[in-house]
């Protein structure tokens, strides 16, 4: 049986179409804004949603993301909160995969096993731990493996031909590839150094590349688009909840908007 993420994927690939995978973190700016604003994103073309676990000392992210774990955190929004909000989500869609992307502290706080069943049981597919190297993450592989969730690994412009091989032997569901030097939303895109990257990666697996770290508009998520499987945007979206924080009902309209951008500049590839 294929998971979400490789039916998504396959159905893309035969309508010749770019996966468009949003960034936001769970209840930011606050908890009853998250579950409407993925149904929202969906809508306005997400393909797969990247869902963001708060946490105190998120180290690969730059102040846009680290601003909403301390927005979210607030209100003390805990892993449990975040299977919560999949598990409503799941309730009205049963096909947009969703993968959790955070960092390893809470997870080892409530142990490989009971995060994996709880994590599959709420719906979501995959999990991106940013601080947790495959050579270290072989126990909280085999626990996803147990209930067909993918462990997604990331790939940065300075990763070597030999350490590209190993992250991505580890790897399923697609691997994700950081394409600036720095934390995200911070830096410039090359793209002509991204080709090259995508080769170097898919010499190594048959797997869909993501890319993400740096797409700001349209017009970046179009040129990466063109050498990408997936498109990942997260910091220019995150802005919008810090914008509307004093008028939550306004970030799913803001986010939308600019969604809806991306997934027209994708689609006209």
């Amino acid at each position: 049986m294929m998971s979400r993420i490789e039916t998504k994927f396959m159905s893309l690939r035969e309508a010749g179409r770019k996966a468009l995978i949003p960034y936001v973190t769970a209840g930011d700016p606050v908890a009853s804004v998250t579950v409407p604003l993925m149904h929202d994103m969906v809508k306005a073309g997400a393909d797969i949603i990247e869902l963001g676990v708060p946490f105190s000392d998120p180290m690969a992210d730059g102040p846009v993301i680290q601003k909403a774990s301390e927005r979210a955190l607030v209100h003390n929004i805990s892993l449990h909160d975040v299977f919560a909000m999949v598990k409503e989500f799941r309730e009205t869609d049963t096909d947009t995969p969703v993968v959790l992307m955070g960092y390893l502290n809470p997870i080892e706080v409530m142990g490989y096993a009971k995060f994996a069943e709880l994590a599959s049981s709420a719906g979501v597919d995959a999990a991106l731990t940013v601080d947790l190297p495959p050579e270290e993450g072989s126990e909280f592989v085999a626990e996803l493996a147990r209930y067909q969730m993918d462990p997604i690994f990331l790939i940065a412009p300075t990763t070597t031909d030999e350490r590209i091989e190993k992250l991505c032997s580890a790897a399923s569901g697609f691997v994700y590839y950081v394409s600036v030097k720095g934390v995200t939303g911070a830096a410039t895109l090359d793209t002509g150094a991204v080709a090259d990257k995508m080769a170097a990666i898919r010499r190594h697996t048959e797997l869909p590349v993501g890319v993400g770290f740096g797409i700001k508009d349209a017009d970046s998520a179009r040129n990466i688009g063109a050498v990408a499987d997936a498109v990942v945007v997260g910091s220019v979206l995150v802005r919008q909840a810090d914008a509307h924080q004093d008028n939550p009902e306004a970030v799913s309209p803001a986010i939308c908007a600019i969604l809806a951008e991306i997934r027209q500049a994708l689609d006209s590839l």
